[in-house]
């Protein structure tokens, strides 16, 4: 995607048009299905037409944060998200960081009130919100481990594990994301984008 693509639609007066294109150019490989879920930083005013664009969707969504004038969102596939919450594996690992055995939806409770912690300087980030986007386990676990350094190379995330597995991973992102932003410029919505459902 080029500078004066993302330049011109940032001028875009059209407010809807504006919030679709933050959606699809930052979120594509969610909205294409590829990942579980995703986060947008996005103005808090635009909250109101953001749910109102996801309401003929499958997509849930939930302000995870507000600062100044920007709200932190977690958009998901429920029932997909809720499933990867619920290996053992994660749970075991959610559970070092006061995450309960309960229920998934209580996780995204949990991360909300951390990172407003963080955002008051009380901790620090909760970066074990890389298993709720969809980043491997592993990866996860060692970019805590390792400060954010010491990684094979930076795409989507901090690899640190199978380097050739992310590198095809980044690669369907790239491909995911060009489609998305192809089929919005041809005048198609969210919900035509988002074909693919939990």
């Amino acid at each position: 995607m080029t500078a004066e693509l993302m330049a011109y639609m940032a001028a875009d007066e059209n407010r809807e048009r504006r919030i679709q294109f933050e959606l699809v150019a930052h979120c594509a490989p969610f909205l294409k299905g590829m990942r579980t879920a995703s986060i947008l930083n996005i103005e808090k005013e635009w909250i109101g037409d953001l749910y109102g664009l996801l309401k003929a969707t499958d997509i849930s969504c939930r302000v995870l944060a507000v600062r100044k004038e920007r709200c932190l969102v977690l958009f998901f596939w429920r029932d997909k998200l809720y499933r990867a919450l619920s290996r053992k594996d994660v749970r075991r690992f959610l559970k070092d960081y006061g995450y309960k055995d309960g229920k998934p939806g209580e996780d995204i409770t949990r991360l909300s009130a951390r990172i407003n912690r963080y955002s008051k300087a009380e901790i620090a980030f909760p970066h074990e919100m890389g298993v709720f986007l969809d980043y491997p386990l592993e990866d996860v676990k060692a970019f805590i481990k390792n400060d954010g350094r010491r990684s094979f190379f930076t795409g989507y995330w901090k690899v640190y594990h199978d380097p050739d597995r992310a590198r095809l991973t980044f690669l369907a992102y790239d491909k995911a994301k060009d489609s998305a932003v192809n089929e919005f410029l041809t005048g198609k919505r969210i919900r035509d984008i988002a074909k693919v459902r939990a």
